[in-house]
């Protein structure tokens, strides 16, 4: 048994002295004197329960709150982060912790479980970043989930299961097999085949007369229009039955997409067959011109083969904020400009300016710099006012794109470092699971003797790597937003 010193200080008011216990810590070579009236301000820490088991535990069981103790020295050391411990000390002194630039927070978060401190103390700023990086291991979790789920074999699943798993690694996962891949290839092909047919069935001069005399597509690129439509048909049949959640599939936007490239093909085959009383009528000819037009929509299922245009629609989306403002400045530009530039044309005799309504063409093509020509102003006060509405254009355009380029470049650099960070997290699992086998030669005996994997959840639980993933963890544990994750105490 054995005791700390006791040492007289000053209390705040300085008129009376006062004896106060202190402990002596050392954070990774750094080392602290710390006060017991501190240290009791949150008791329920691990600090605090090693000042109060100072004077009436045994030497083990000081030890087993730190890693090592200098009976001589009357010392404690603990192999922790110091810059983390500099932090941690601040919840004593401040009440709060904010986590300093470098330091990532989950880490810091596994520091706070260490030293018993509550996630609740975590500044306003520091909460946000935290949650900032808990949402990226949250979507890094989705890819390796779903690497993991490529990589298992179920034995549990039916022959018809297992076949539809595999149609659907198929048709929407190219990176899954070679055959994979070349569909993935062949279906780019089909697109842009489609699409040049379409634009070069346009050209007069490639087209034919029919029986009435009118203009239709040459018969060779009708017949690589139609190859194309049964590929697309096809290929949204069986992705259609190999999806496991079809209503979902339905209402999906590309699908959506890909419904509607295929579609107007085979209204257009019905309303031809039906006879040619009813494909005289005007409106049947200009619904069936409206559905050809559709057939541009086509050209969006590039997106589904292409990261570059998966990347800029998310990059669009998270700059939803920035669009609405560039378009209010235009919107109010456009009215204000359109109105000056009516009532100050309105003295010129050959004035083209007839109405505000039709002044906001003019101010259109004039704020977005492209100026047709085909409506000006002529007085000397609407060529100022039209100077003016240009250069409030280019600012108004200006300040809004710089936003957008850098949420393309977070959205893009993000979805790289995702992609990285799974491959690398599957990697340290096979490494570490691999490991676990080869220490413990029973268990690897028992796992190849029956239907486990080395990715079952067991090994998965534990060769977690140091960037510990929330959703491959206990979902129970996932309280105010703390890290799940438990550093074992030594």
């Amino acid at each position: 048994m054995w005791e700390f010193p006791r040492t007289r200080y000053a209390d705040c008011n300085g008129s009376e002295a006062s004896e106060e216990t202190e402990i002596a810590v050392n954070i990774g070579g750094v080392k602290h004197i710390l006060y017991g009236g501190v240290l009791n301000r949150y008791p329920e820490t691990r600090l605090a329960e090693l000042l109060n088991r100072a004077t009436g535990s045994t030497q083990e069981d000081l030890c087993a709150l730190c890693d090592d103790y200098d009976d001589l020295k009357r010392e404690f050391y603990f192999d922790r982060d110091p810059e983390a411990f500099k932090c941690i000390l601040e919840l004593y002194y401040y009440g709060e912790i904010h986590m300093k630039r470098g330091i990532c927070p989950m880490c810091f978060m596994r520091e706070m479980d260490y030293w018993g401190i509550d996630a609740d103390y975590l500044d306003e700023c520091c909460i946000i970043s935290l949650n900032e990086v808990q949402t990226e291991l949250a979507e890094i979790a989705e890819k390796v989930k779903t690497i993991l789920d490529d990589l298992e074999d179920d034995a549990t699943v039916t022959r018809g299961q297992r076949f539809q798993a595999f149609l659907w690694k198929l048709m929407e996962k190219p990176e899954s097999s070679l055959a994979a891949r070349v569909i993935a290839v062949v279906s780019f092909a089909f697109i842009l085949l489609s699409s040049v047919v379409m634009c070069v069935g346009t050209i007069p001069e490639l087209q034919v007369e029919d029986a009435q005399g009118n203009l239709v597509e040459h018969p060779t690129l009708e017949s690589i229009e139609t190859a194309c439509i049964i590929w697309f048909t096809v290929e949204y049949i069986l992705r259609f039955l190999s999806s496991s959640n079809q209503l979902r599939f339905v209402f999906s936007f590309m699908n959506i997409i890909d419904f509607l490239a295929i579609m107007p093909f085979y209204v257009v085959l019905i309303l031809t067959h039906l006879g040619s009383a009813i494909m005289e009528l005007a409106n049947v000819q200009q619904a069936v011109q409206a559905l050809r037009i559709m057939r541009i929509a086509r050209i969006f299922k590039l997106a589904r083969h292409s990261a570059g245009l998966q990347t800029l629609t998310f990059a669009l989306k998270s700059s939803l904020k920035e669009l609405g403002l560039l378009l209010m400045y235009m919107s109010v530009g456009i009215f204000l400009f359109s109105a000056l530039g009516y009532t100050l044309e309105q003295s010129h005799p050959e004035t083209m300016f007839t109405s505000i309504p039709q002044s906001f063409w003019w101010a259109i093509i004039t704020m977005t710099t492209v100026g047709y020509g085909d409506i000006y102003p002529k007085t000397t006060l609407g060529r100022c006012n039209a100077a003016v509405s240009f250069l409030c254009g280019v600012i108004a355009i200006a300040l809004p794109i710089h936003p957008i380029i850098n949420n393309f470049v977070i959205v893009y650099s993000k979805q790289r470092v995702l992609e990285t960070a799974a491959k690398h997290e599957i990697e340290l699992m096979a490494l570490r699971a691999k490991e676990e086998a080869q220490a413990c030669p029973e268990a690897g005996r028992t796992a190849s003797a029956g239907s486990s994997s080395v990715w079952d959840s067991a090994a998965v639980s534990a060769s977690q790597s140091d960037t510990y993933i929330p959703l491959l963890g206990d979902p129970a544990n996932m309280s105010k937003g703390q890290s799940t994750h438990k550093c074992k105490n030594n």
